[in-house]
């Protein structure tokens, strides 16, 4: 593995680190709800974005205006994946919903690459993901198992982690396609955020007072805007401009284990072992990851 791959790989690997704190974090705002926190965290931290990359962006204008179909579908998928993915966890528990999010996020973003862009999965991409997806299912399994009563909100809290899986899979695939395209780093990612961060506003407005009720609830979306958001997609972006965005999303399969250890050890969460079975498949894909061989496209003659 050369070493921009190995920078990349632990760039979005600390970034799937503090993305897996979220869920954890957000249940110290437990009158808040998750459109609020998913429309803060996202909103207000993609906006950041774009008001740190605005010399890039100025620079990139034509550049995007020549692109805009892939900068609007980022931007409308990086709006409805933080409104699915919270209300995923609010449902079906902190563990299940990260899961289930950002297992079906590599699927999306394979699929993604091979329909667009013609891009063959290598075997060893395929059998990383392939673990990571089975580590997933043993993870919902256990935790459905644990509580049959509430079938019907997890079934719902899964359709939803589906929900955001494919729109994390579609602005991820967006924004390395802008930037296969010649636009900086800097610019698609503060574009895509951007647009996105200002399609959240609305949400915010209506749904965010809880936010501003007291200290504790402002201290818990001002983490998510700065330190998860702001911080670690500054981190995935580094990460997706050096590998392909299927790579980068399956690398992320280590959200959910951090989710999962975390919602057992802070919020209370029961982990059967069964559970721990899955996250240790989960795991055992990054490993193979690492040093899998990168999907390459297929290039037209």
């Amino acid at each position: 593995m050369n070493r921009q791959r190995s920078l990349a790989f632990a760039a979005i690997t600390t970034t799937s680190i503090l993305w897996g704190t979220t869920g954890t974090v957000a249940t110290f705002a437990p009158d808040v709800g998750p459109l609020a926190i998913g429309a803060a965290a996202l909103g207000l931290g993609g906006l950041l974005q774009a008001l740190i990359a605005i010399p890039a962006l100025r620079r990139a204008l034509p550049q995007l205006k020549a692109n805009r179909t892939s900068l609007i579908v980022g931007a409308i998928a990086v709006a409805i994946y933080p409104l699915a993915f919270y209300s995923s966890m609010h449902l079906a528990g902190v563990a299940l919903g990260s899961v289930v999010s950002l297992a079906s996020a590599p699927l999306a973003s394979g699929l993604l690459e091979r329909i667009i862009q013609r891009t063959p999965l290598s075997k060893w991409w395929l059998f990383a993901a392939g673990l990571g997806i089975i580590g997933s299912i043993v993870l919902c399994l256990a935790k459905m198992s644990n509580e049959p009563s509430e079938t019907v909100q997890t079934v719902l809290g899964i359709l939803l982690g589906l929900v955001a899986g494919g729109t994390y899979a579609t602005y991820s695939w967006s924004a390395q396609r802008l930037m296969s395209r010649g636009v900086s780093r800097a610019a698609s990612m503060g574009a895509i955020f951007g647009v996105g961060g200002a399609l959240l506003m609305p949400v915010l407005a209506v749904t965010g007072a809880p936010l501003l009720a007291n200290a504790q609830n402002f201290s818990v979306a001002a983490y998510m805007v700065i330190v998860p958001m702001f911080l670690g997609y500054l981190l995935f972006g580094y990460g997706l401009a050096r590998v392909p965005a299927s790579t980068a999303t399956a690398i992320t399969l280590s959200e959910p284990a951090v989710a999962a250890i975390l919602a057992v050890l802070v919020v209370g969460e029961r982990l059967s072992s069964l559970g721990w079975i899955g996250l240790s498949v989960i795991g055992l894909s990054l490993v193979v990851l690492a040093f899998a061989p990168t999907n390459k496209p297929v290039h037209s003659s």
